[in-house]
């Protein structure tokens, strides 16, 4: 932006972050002996001898002058070491204070933006001790260190070609859905923990069906037998863990091949709304029922599960471009119809993967998906009518039959343009 390009206002942004920076630290300054020695002007202060010194000798003289304040910084630090918790976040707060206001005459919307960062990071210091400290638990840290982990440590060292036989997997698109399986299933967790049971079983059905809906199903339907009184909110919950269902799809889909998600959007949405309608059906009737007063929460996702997911994704994309290459179409279609009895993903994703590989066209994916989707469907309903009774399965299985008949209309649709 033309306006910033003057030193003027450049240094008047390097004095912007000093201040803002300077005012949280203020109020965290302490008084009488044990006062901490920096305030709002040392902070304003070494915003401008960053920008200065920046500007004055570029990055020569401002090693230089950061040397010089990193060695008094050094010396408040130790006439305030005899305190119980001295910490060291004032100091460190300080010298990127410094960095800051030299980056500002380069890069000055970027050195605000971080500022401001900043700024917040050290106001909201007392909510990030509490959630971490008492409301994280120790599992959950875990699991959130597994996610970065996978997500940014594994998957940019996947490569990122087709290999294998017939050239059908692509390590780098497999491990991105094992990221994004996870990380679904994580948010779901976190709308859990988030709204708790005060809104019912539908809400924990949505949540938990990010995990797996076959398993929510199961487990909705074991609940209703054993309280009959919560049978509304478990077919609820139930029904509107397909939901989750066609949300994941969708995503893992436009992760894999945009086209594949272009040519499944009338199917997905048709039977997104039937599976939505259903559900807020139970949902409301749910919201008269006695609530429970607790929900087992269980772990944010299963990295195992996702592991055996990315096997099995490789597994089907294998038969799959096998099936495909000695059988045509119709081996295609066989492959993905089996693999849906275990998991509606896994075919959708290797589908997709071939169109990606150019080995399909994005509208022939749409048959082999609704078959896998329609085998799946099969699975919940055996899995409603084994947990859940038959009272519990005459409910939920006419959400889901009307599910799957959505998305096979909204398929024959658009196959038919």
């Amino acid at each position: 932006m033309t306006f910033l390009s003057d030193n003027w206002m450049k240094i008047a942004v390097a004095l912007g972050i000093g201040l803002l920076i300077g005012v949280e630290r203020e109020r965290r300054k302490g008084a009488g002996r044990d006062r901490a020695p920096a305030g709002i002007r040392t902070y304003a202060v070494t915003a401008l001898l960053g920008a200065l010194a920046f500007e004055l000798g570029g990055i020569p003289l401002l090693a230089v002058v950061t040397l010089s304040v990193a060695g008094f910084i050094a010396l408040g630090y130790f006439r305030t070491r005899s305190q119980r918790d001295p910490g060291l976040t004032s100091e460190f707060v300080q010298l990127l204070t410094l960095l800051l206001g030299a980056l500002a005459m380069r890069e000055p919307l970027l050195a605000s933006s971080l500022g401001v960062t900043v700024a917040l990071l050290l106001a909201a210091r007392t909510r990030i001790h509490t959630f971490v400290r008492k409301t994280l638990t120790e599992a959950e840290l875990h699991d959130a260190l597994v996610l970065a982990g996978a997500a940014l440590v594994v998957l940019p060292l996947m490569p990122d070609r087709y290999m294998g036989p017939f050239n059908a997997i692509n390590p780098h698109t497999l491990w991105i859905i094992v990221v994004l399986m996870m990380a679904i299933s994580a948010g779901g967790y976190i709308a859990l923990r988030l709204f708790g049971p005060r809104y019912g079983l539908p809400v924990a059905g949505l949540a938990s069906g990010f995990v797996s809906s076959s398993a929510t199903i199961a487990s909705m339907g074991t609940l209703a037998k054993q309280r009959p009184e919560l049978m509304p909110a478990a077919v609820g919950g139930a029904v509107l863990s397909t939901v989750a269902t066609i949300t994941q799809m969708a995503i893992v889909l436009g992760a894999t091949h945009p086209a594949t998600l272009a040519a499944m959007a009338v199917p997905l949405l048709s039977a997104g709304f039937m599976a939505v309608a259903y559900g807020a059906w139970f949902f409301m009737k749910a919201l008269r029922q006695k609530i429970p007063e607790t929900i087992e929460m269980g772990r944010a996702f299963s990295f195992r599960t996702a592991l055996i997911l990315a096997t099995t994704m490789g597994a089907v994309l294998l038969v799959a471009a096998a099936l495909n290459a000695w059988l045509g179409s119709a081996g295609l279609i066989a492959g993905t119809a089996i693999a849906g009895f275990a998991d509606t993903h896994s075919p959708a994703v290797s589908v997709a993967s071939l169109a990606a590989g150019g080995k399909l066209e994005a509208t022939q994916t749409i048959l082999p998906i609704l078959l896998a989707m329609s085998t799946n469907t099969a699975t919940k309903m055996i899995l409603a009518a084994s947990n859940g009774g038959s009272h519990f399965a005459l409910q939920v299985i006419p959400g889901l039959l009307l599910t799957i008949a959505a998305g096979w209309l909204g398929g024959l649709q658009a196959m038919m343009n």
